[in-house]
């Protein structure tokens, strides 16, 4: 890859962090993608670039079977990366155009019923600090539908118990409020009054401070979250596959499936489309369709 290529790199890397305003994972993720194409360009001048070369490429990464997910994300990318060279004119026509990502199959969420939550939290040892703090992390999640790196950004700053709110800063740090529930509020009352002070001796937190932390004091990470929760599923035998998104589902479908408007759902969650929130009304029909087959005598 030559050094005018990694300077174009760069500039886009800022312009849609900047700019566009997108989220840390999908600028890594981008600029990812946008290296692995200029790195197999070689010596290539990114304004060499054709329709014809752009399609060679692409036939290059199916050798590696990505998921329709995947290489829907890299085609994005590169397209996004081909529309800001050409808007700078630096390039004179655009060679993405016409290029369309494979259409991916509508996988439905996977979510936890009532019980299998339960069993989940109940499960967890909280007779140390430190398992009280990931009980109250998992309380959370599915009492606000929080992602987890969201839950993870927390400063006591974004508190407001009083009122059961939460404000949290979503992907492209979009703020949004989030409601929390009694018994949640007080799991989180409990580990800040008591428990935090166990996990790391501080002084006094400031309102900057990281709500979640861990024993030396740093803000917990996600990855330290996923594997509480996977000792948890070893533990229990749940035949499903866990993640801290999996409480967020779960929160969605519970929520349709009593009632809840779509649209509020799409608020609480934070979604900028609510077709990225309907696929949880798939889910609830789809579990009412097996809840009529397993219950009606002539169902089949």
């Amino acid at each position: 890859m030559n050094e005018t290529s990694k300077k174009y790199l760069q500039e886009f890397k800022l312009y849609i962090e900047v700019e566009r305003n997108f989220s840390k994972h999908t600028v890594t993720a981008y600029s990812s993608d946008i290296l692995s194409f200029l790195i197999w360009l070689n010596n290539k001048d990114i304004k060499d670039v054709t329709y014809s070369l752009f399609r060679e490429y692409l036939l290059y990464i199916q050798q590696f079977n990505y998921s329709k997910t995947t290489t829907a994300r890299k085609i994005a990318s590169l397209r996004t990366f081909c529309r800001y060279l050409y808007r700078e004119k630096i390039i004179e026509t655009n060679p993405a155009l016409g290029v369309h990502a494979p259409k991916r199959g509508k996988n439905l969420p996977e979510f936890l019923t009532e019980n299998e939550i339960e069993q989940v939290l109940n499960n967890i040892k909280m007779e140390s600090p430190a398992g009280y703090r990931n009980r109250t992390i998992l309380e959370l999640l599915y009492a606000t539908g929080m992602r987890i790196s969201e839950l993870s950004s927390l400063n006591f700053e974004n508190l407001n118990l009083e009122e059961n709110e939460i404000k949290v800063f979503g992907k492209g740090a979009k703020e949004r409020i989030v409601l929390v529930s009694k018994r949640a509020q007080n799991f989180l009352e409990t580990y800040i009054k008591t428990v935090r002070f166990l996990i790391f001796k501080e002084d006094s937190p400031s309102l900057k401070s990281p709500v979640f932390i861990n024993k030396t004091g740093y803000r917990l990470q996600p990855q330290s979250v996923r594997l509480a929760i996977k000792e948890v599923m070893e533990r229990i035998e749940l035949p499903k596959h866990v993640t801290p998104h999996v409480f967020r589902h779960s929160f969605a479908t519970k929520l349709l499936e009593n009632g809840a408007d779509l649209r509020i759902v799409q608020e609480l969650l934070g979604h900028s489309s609510i077709s990225n929130t309907q696929i949880y009304t798939h889910v609830s029909t789809e579990r009412l369709k097996q809840t009529y087959n397993n219950a009606h005598p002539r169902a089949v």
